[in-house]
This record gives structure tokens, sequence and C-alpha cells, in this order.
């Protein structure tokens, strides 16, 4: 018995010395990412929420809204500075994501999500932008234009989460485990297990496309490794799974433009179960499929920033004259 017990201490204690290494690894490798990367633009407070926005140019107003673990430097590792060219750009980091942070106890469901960005429309003088979204972002984008549908001039969406996936990707797993070991594992074993893995992840979240080398650091990736993003990532898919059946029946009293751009070889989100089932129940809603994966906007910079484009033209052409009759 004597034994028995020595030897459960001195796991116990290996145990603990371990754990501690992995959380002041884990601190430092934060503290290096968060030097490396600091905000780059400037923050907006909406209810429950402490938003990183970037904004460029002039023109009519395009909202970016970024996918699950995302932030929104997916998109400015080449489409924010083209698309400012033509329109005034904003690209947010969703609340808990990127340099944002979320109010401890605020919801990260779809219609709460949309509500942060329906403010944000407000504080910014936004006039029914062209809302573009990815991945999860298209859940957003369309949960913005069901519950608050004066806001929304359009939607691009880009890969879009629309229809509850059959399974959630070996990518997130992780994130759907209960509350207290989610944040044990954020704070000892995400980083160490995301260094080791990163190319089988970026061959789901990427492929068939190739992986560009300078993504952890111009399209902000090292910043999804930090426990604060990982946990708020995990709220937003819990959050997502609960609220996005109820947004299906609403998908056909749509009345904005609704444009779809779909990788058909996408291997987190199935194009046929997400773009064609949304195009087959928005009125009017067009679907555009290319070769390629899931992240269209690092890998197609130049389809996704044509496809924008061509979204938001509709919204700006100018009105038809009446015809004049003798």
């Amino acid at each position: 018995m004597t034994i028995a017990l020595t030897v459960l201490g001195l796991l116990i204690a290996v145990l603990v010395v371990v754990g501690a290494a992995l959380w002041l690894y884990t601190l430092r490798t934060v503290r290096r990412i968060e030097a490396a990367m600091p905000p780059r633009g400037r923050f907006v407070d909406v209810p429950g929420a402490r938003l990183h926005v970037i904004e460029r140019g002039q023109g009519p107003a395009v909202l970016l809204v970024h996918g699950l673990s995302g932030q929104l430097e997916n998109f400015g590792y080449g489409m924010i500075e083209p698309l400012a060219r033509h329109f005034r750009v904003i690209a947010v980091d969703r609340p808990g994501a990127g340099h944002s942070t979320r109010v401890a106890g605020t919801a990260a469901d779809l219609p709460a999500q949309a509500d942060a960005l329906a403010a944000l429309c407000s504080q910014l003088g936004l006039e029914k932008p062209l809302v573009v979204g990815h991945s999860l972002g298209g859940a957003i984008a369309l949960a913005l234009a069901i519950h608050h549908p004066g806001r929304v001039g359009g939607l691009a969406l880009i890969a879009p989460l629309t229809h509850p996936p059959k399974a959630v990707s070996p990518v997130f797993q992780a994130m759907t485990v209960p509350g207290a070991l989610r944040r044990l594992l954020a704070w000892t074993l995400v980083v160490p297990m995301s260094e080791r893995r990163r190319e089988d992840v970026m061959e789901i979240v990427f492929g068939p496309d190739p992986f560009p080398l300078d993504f952890p650091t111009r399209g902000g990736g090292l910043l999804a490794l930090r426990p604060s993003h990982f946990l708020a990532a995990a709220e937003d898919l819990i959050g997502a799974a609960r609220s996005l059946p109820a947004m299906l029946p609403h998908y056909g009293s749509l009345r904005v433009p609704v444009s779809v751009l779909f990788g058909r070889d996408d291997r987190i989100l199935d194009f046929a179960e997400h773009g064609e089932a949304l195009a087959a129940s928005v009125p009017g809603a067009t679907l555009a499929l290319v070769d390629g994966g899931h992240m269209l906007p690092v890998t197609a910079i130049d389809t996704c920033v044509d496809f924008v484009r061509d979204a938001a033209a509709p919204l700006h052409a100018p009105a038809t004259a009446p015809a004049q009759f003798a």
C-alpha cells in the first residue's frame, strides 16, 4: 500500500511538473506572437465586445467577416488592398478573434455575432454594405441579413457555412471537449500539438491548394495558437451549432442579393451541402464553383476580388431613367 501511494505521488508530481512546463511554454509563445504581430488597426467598442478593425479606401462600403479560428489578416493577406482601390473596405476581427475581445458571459451564437456587426455598422456609419463572409463568417453574414435586414445591401459568401455539417472537421475537434478540459488543453497542449500537426492540419484547411509558407505571419495564422483565441473559437463553434438550424427556414425570405463562391475540392465544407443547398433556398442567389480548396481568400486572391467586385456592382449601378413618351 505504501509503495502504491508513493508511486501515485510521483506520478502526480510528474504531471504537475509537465503541466507547468507546458503552461510556461505556451505563455512564452503567446508573448512572442503578440510582440511580433501587434494590431494594425483601431478598436471600436460595441455591446459585448471590443472589435479590432482595419479600414482602407473610399467608396461603397464592403465589410469583410472571417471564419472560424481566423482573423482579419486572412483577408489582409491579399484581398484588402486591391478592393480598397474601389471601395471603403472594413475588415473586422470578430469578438474574441485576432485582437478583438469578447466580454465574459456574452453569447457567441450567430444572432449575437450578427448583433455585434450591426452595432459596428452603426458606429462606423456603414449604410447597407456588401457583407463578405468566409466560412463561419458566411453564416454570420447570413444571420446579419436575417436579424438586421436594414443593415445589409448584399451578401458575397466565400466557402460559407450555411447548413449544419454532418460532422465536425478533425481540425476543430479539440474545441468540442468539455469546458474545463478545453481550458486545460488551451494552456498546455494546443500550442505544441499544433506545431507538431501543422502540416496535417494545413493539408486539410488549404488542400489541395499549397499552404503559403508566409501565412502564419502575413495571414495571421500564428494568432490562432493563443489560448484566448482557441477558447473563443470553441465558443463560436458551439454557438453556431446551436443556432444555425433555426436560420434555415429564413433563407427563403432573404431579399438582398446573395452571391456564393465555392472551391470544388473544399476539405472543410462541401460545396453541395452548403453552396448548392443555399443557392436552392434563396431566391435569385448565384453560385460560382472554382478549382480549389477552403482558403480561397488566400489561395485565389484575384478570383475572390473579382467575385466581390461583381457582387457589389448591382448594388451601386445607376437607376435606369424612366422612358419618356411624346
